[in-house]
């Protein structure tokens, strides 16, 4: 099991401080705790930001063992500066239900508990009662896309009035009242209702949710430094990361342009053959194609993988695998609808060891500053639901298995990218907007309707949904990278095996194990 362990300068074993074990969600790991964790920090609690099994740098299976949470608990309470007396247990959606593992398996081990985007009971909690789990507050955003899995609500700003399995918890028929406290905390039978304006993921970054966290163990747990729920700084860390993420892709372009300058790949480096590609129906008609055919086949292919192919040890991450699929099937129907589009890219003559090569040194040169980040202070580079983290020994080996089919998607769907933008004049706006421009009017046409009517449209798949947002962003990047090494080689092959490499460990470190 791995953790971040965040210990503040007052708490020492002969002055013991109180402890909280925060654990993160479905896919991700310790580091999307950071908020809650620093400011819990900040408030003179030892914080244990757990990774769950499967995830991060954590062994096992994904969901096995309890989520690893029992193991957390039973670790934080070990340490001596900690007072066992004054435990608390955060945990953000699945890493709620990873809270609940610890809190149904030591009942007396803990004071107060916070779920953030969580339920108990159904599917992978003990159901509770007016009198378990002991003092919970639950931060349940307006906008939380799975309200109907965790709270049998269609609509996550109904639950306080629709929810039958919330009003057993709370121990009341009547509608619940947000920031009401029901219950008492002397007892352990005190709960409360907190309702941000924000969405599942959302939760990270809101100052609102974190506030609501901080306060709750403020008022349940002894011990801690007092500090208004308004007083935080967290989001300077986010900021810090974020620009160091922006720094990563930097580095990545800037690799890649001095390799391909020196001796070993100078063979590589051409001037682009580009012609003024003539607008006419069947230029138009193949741009359209191919932005909206992988939107189109997003929902289908997550959703395929999920029901017909589960994890083993050929196929050990079930994300990877769907992204993979969709990438294979995208580059399937590129090619079949290329008779339709413009004629193709010309390319120089094949160099394919070099563009290898070239690819292999930059991935090294960019992920040899991940390491460096990660040994010297403890992070990933990341920005909310983005993050470049340092793989594994596990992660490498899991990354063999995925690079191939990746790799071989790209090279097939950015020829076709390519061969649209390349003529445009503006090769780097329309590459991007080929690649990212469907996705992300469709995650804003979803979101539009779910801000405005409270209903998530896709309610179907939430998860997936989730999922969805991080391409927003990362479909761009790969087309901006795509278009660098182009216009350096005259090819799409450095560029598409490079992004292969850079996609493969970004989904691989940073999503869960199953198989």
């Amino acid at each position: 099991m791995s953790a971040l362990l965040y210990v503040p300068d007052t708490a020492t074993a002969a002055r013991k401080a109180p402890g909280i074990l925060a654990v993160h969600g479905y896919i991700n790991s310790r580091e999307t705790q950071d908020g809650f964790s620093i400011e819990f920090a900040r408030r003179g609690y030892v914080v244990l930001a757990l990774d769950q099994t499967g995830h991060g740098y954590s062994g096992g299976k994904a969901f096995s063992n309890g989520f690893g949470g029992p193991d957390g608990l039973k670790y934080l309470r070990s340490l001596p500066m900690v007072d066992t007396n004054q435990i608390g247990l955060e945990g953000h959606s699945m890493g709620g239900w990873t809270v609940l593992a610890a809190a149904a398996a030591m009942p007396d081990a803990y004071r107060a508990i916070v779920l953030e985007g969580s339920s108990t009971g159904a599917p992978y909690a003990r159901e509770g009662s007016p009198a378990w789990p002991r003092n919970l507050a639950l931060v349940f955003s307006r906008y939380d896309e799975f309200s109907k899995i965790m709270w049998g609500s269609d609509r996550a700003v109904d639950v306080p009035s629709g929810s039958a399995k919330l009003k057993q918890v709370f121990g009341t028929s009547e509608t619940i009242a947000p920031g009401k406290v029901y219950g008492s905390i002397a007892a352990g039978t005190a709960r409360v209702l907190y309702q941000p304006a924000t969405t599942h993921p959302g939760v990270h970054i809101s100052t609102v949710a974190i506030g609501h966290a901080t306060d709750w163990f403020a008022r349940t747990l002894t011990g801690g430094t007092p500090r208004p729920a308004s007083d935080q700084i967290w989001y300077w860390k986010e900021i810090a990361t974020g620009v160091s993420l922006i720094g990563f892709v930097l580095l990545v372009l800037g690799s890649f342009d001095l390799l391909v300058r020196s001796t070993p790949f100078a063979g590589l480096r051409h001037e682009p053959s580009v012609s003024r590609a003539v607008r006419d129906r069947r230029w138009r008609r193949g741009y359209w194609l191919t932005l909206l055919v992988p939107t189109l086949l997003f929902y289908p292919c997550f959703i395929a993988v999920y029901l017909l192919v589960p994890a083993n040890p050929v196929l050990p991450q079930t994300v990877t695998t769907q992204v993979a699929v969709w990438a294979l099937v995208c580059a399937g129907a590129g090619v079949a609808l290329r008779r339709f589009g413009p004629t193709d890219v010309r390319q120089e003559e094949r160099r394919w060891f070099p563009a290898l090569g070239i690819a292999l040194a930059t991935t090294a040169i960019a992920y040899a500053a991940v390491f460096a980040v990660d040994r010297l202070f403890g992070t990933d580079l990341r920005f909310w639901i983005l993050a470049v983290k340092w793989p594994d020994a596990r992660h490498w080996g899991i990354a063999l298995i995925y690079v191939v089919p990746i790799s071989v998607a790209f090279l097939i769907q950015q020829r076709g990218v390519l061969a649209l933008a390349a003529g445009t004049g503006r090769p780097y706006r329309s590459a991007a907007m080929i690649m990212g421009g469907g996705i992300g009017v469709l995650m804003a046409l979803i979101y539009a309707i779910f801000f405005a009517t409270g209903t998530l449209i896709t309610g179907f798949d939430p998860l997936t949904t989730v999922i969805a947002l991080q391409f927003v962003a990362v479909l761009p990047v790969i087309a901006l990278i795509a278009v660098f090494c182009w216009r350096r080689t005259g090819s799409h092959r450095a560029g598409a095996l490079l992004t292969g490499l850079l996609v493969t460990l970004y989904v691989v470190a940073g999503t869960a194990t199953q198989g």
